[in-house]
């Protein structure tokens, strides 16, 4: 059987780059076990940027993992504006980010796909509006 496609969140990949992030150990486990490249997004990127920004290379080492091929972007917003408006306006209670509205999108468009992710929110949100999104998470998230 073949291995899904994995989905990028911004927990895991933080956790996976910040050695004192508290679900570190479970991402790096993951990470080893996941064969690249993991889709992603820019909103993602950009979200994982600014709360590694206080560590030495945070930035840095997320465009790395672009540059070594391990992370891949086919999403482009532009494209899905009128899908993610819906997506906003239907979660906006949960609360959604931009981010997590993305991969949503994402988890529409890339079959056999799993979110890999820290945020319980995603068992709360359906892709195609009916439909549980596989997730990859910690058992306590």
């Amino acid at each position: 059987m073949k291995p899904p496609k994995v989905i990028l969140d911004t927990g895991p990949l933080v956790a996976f780059l910040n050695h004192r992030d508290q679900h570190h150990e479970w991402a790096k486990t993951q990470f080893a076990t996941i064969s690249p490249p993991l889709f992603t997004c820019e909103a993602v990127l950009s979200e994982s940027c600014f709360l590694l920004r206080h560590y030495e290379k945070g930035a840095v080492n997320v465009l790395k993992l672009l540059e070594r091929e391990l992370l891949f972007i086919p999403f482009r917003l532009e494209d899905e504006l009128s899908a993610i408006r819906v997506l906003l306006n239907r979660y906006q209670d949960a609360p959604i980010s931009l981010a997590d509205s993305c991969l949503i999108r994402m988890a529409e468009q890339i079959t056999d796909s799993v979110v890999f992710t820290l945020d319980g929110h995603f068992r709360i949100y359906r892709k195609n509006n009916k439909k549980i999104i596989p997730t990859l998470m910690p058992h306590d998230s």
